[in-house]
C-alpha cells in the first residue's frame, strides 16, 4: 500500500508533553467495528469489557538509554547516543546523532562509560563498552537519561517526573528504549476495577526498540523493512489465553507479540509487520494511543480497525481536542470477526 494513505494533519498543540493525572483520567475515544465513536475515558474502560475476558500487558521495563559524551579523536566532537538493542554483554546496537561524526574504531567518551564503535551504518552504530553485563547495565543507569520520543524531547528537557511517568506502573522486564504507551494510563484503581468486572491479566514482553518507533522512509509499504525485537509469551499464559472469552490486547507491542506467537510459546526476536489485509488471529480488542501518521503503528490500527474507520475516528479525536502521542489520550477498538 501507498504509505501517502496512512498520512494526516495533527495540530501541534494537540501533542501531549505530559500524561494527565491521574493516569486514568486520560480521554479515551471507543471505536467499535461498525466505526461509531463514543467518547470516554480510560477510567471507563471496565464498562466496556465482560467477564471472562483476559486483558494483556506488555511488562517491558524502559531502561534510560539515551547518553551524552564526545567521540575522542585527535579532535572532539558532541554525539548522543541512543541505545536500542542489546546485542551481547558489552555491545549495543545505538543511533547515533551526528552518526557522520563517527567511524568505526571511534572512541566514544559517555560520561563514566567509554565505548568503541565497531561499525556504522547511516545513523546505526554498534558499540562494544569496556563494562559489561551487570557492571554496565549499572553504569547505563547512573549516566543516561530517559529516552523521550522527539516530539516531546524537542521541545523540553526530560526531568525527575518522567523518571516515573514514562514507566507503566506494572513493569518488570528492563529492555525497552521507549515506553509501551498504552499501559501508562493504568493505577492500582483502574486494575481493581477491571478485577471486578472479572477481567483477568496476563503479561507478555516484547522490550520495545527500533522496530515500534523507527518512521517509515519508503513509498510503498513492502518496501519497509522492521528491525527485530526480543519477545516472549509462556506457555502457561498462552494456555490461559486460549480459554479467554475475549482477548483484549494494551498496546501495540503487546498484540503484535500475540500475532508472532498465535498463542503457542514464544521466546526470541519477532520483525512482524503488520498493515491493511492482515488477518488477525488473536486479539478482538486493542487499547492504544493515538498514533504518528505515516507510522507502522498507525498502519496497525488501521489494519486492526480499518483504515476508513481509523481515518475518520482520528479525524474526530482532533476536532474534539485529543491529546496525541506517548503522553496523550488512549482509544479503544473493536475489530470486526474475520
Amino acid at each position: 500500500m501507498r504509505v501517502d494513505q496512512f498520512d494526516f494533519d495533527l495540530p501541534e498543540e494537540r501533542i501531549a508533553l505530559r500524561p494527565a493525572v491521574p493516569r486514568d483520567s486520560a480521554r479515551m475515544l471507543v471505536v467499535q467495528a461498525d466505526g461509531s465513536l463514543t467518547h470516554a475515558h480510560v477510567r471507563d474502560l471496565p464498562g466496556f469489557l465482560e467477564r471472562g475476558d483476559a486483558m494483556v500487558l506488555n511488562d517491558t521495563r524502559v531502561f534510560p538509554a539515551r547518553l551524552r559524551g564526545t567521540r575522542t579523536r585527535e579532535t572532539t566532537a558532541k554525539i548522543e547516543i541512543t541505545l536500542h538493542k542489546r546485542l551481547g554483554p558489552d555491545r549495543f546496537a545505538a543511533f547515533a546523532k551526528p552518526a557522520r561524526k563517527l567511524d568505526a574504531g571511534d572512541t566514544v567518551a559517555l560520561g563514566r562509560l567509554t565505548a568503541k564503535v565497531l561499525r556504522r551504518d547511516a545513523a546505526e552504530v554498534e558499540l562494544e563498552f569496556a563494562l559489561s553485563g551487570a557492571a554496565l547495565d549499572a553504569a547505563i543507569a547512573a549516566e543516561g537519561e530517559v529516552p523521550l520520543p522527539p516530539y516531546i524531547a524537542g521541545k523540553r528537557k526530560p526531568d525527575a517526573r518522567d523518571t516515573a511517568d514514562y514507566q507503566t506502573i506494572y513493569a518488570k522486564d528492563t529492555g525497552s528504549v521507549a515506553a509501551p504507551t498504552a499501559g501508562l494510563h493504568f493505577t492500582p484503581e483502574l486494575f481493581t476495577a477491571l478485577d471486578a468486572r472479572g477481567v483477568t491479566r496476563e503479561t507478555v514482553t516484547l522490550h520495545v526498540g527500533a522496530g515500534t518507533f523507527l518512521p517509515v522512509t519508503a513509498d510503498d509499504t513492502a518496501g519497509h523493512k522492521m528491525h527485530a525485537e526480543w519477545a516472549s509469551l509462556d506457555a502457561a499464559t498462552a494456555s490461559r489465553l486460549k480459554a479467554a472469552r475475549r482477548i483484549v490486547a494494551v498496546g501495540t507491542t503487546s498484540l503484535r507479540t500475540l500475532e508472532a506467537s498465535r498463542l503457542e510459546p514464544f521466546e526470541g526476536e519477532t520483525d512482524i509487520f503488520i498493515t491493511p489485509g492482515y488477518r488477525f488471529q488473536t486479539a478482538q480488542v486493542l487499547l492504544t494511543n493515538f498514533h504518528l501518521p505515516r507510522s507502522t503503528l498507525f498502519m496497525l490500527v488501521s489494519a486492526f480497525a480499518g483504515l476508513d474507520v481509523m481515518r475518520a475516528a482520528y479525524a474526530a479525536a482532533i476536532r474534539e481536542g485529543y491529546r496525541f502521542y506517548s503522553y496523550g489520550d488512549a482509544c479503544l477498538l473493536f475489530r470486526q470477526p474475520c
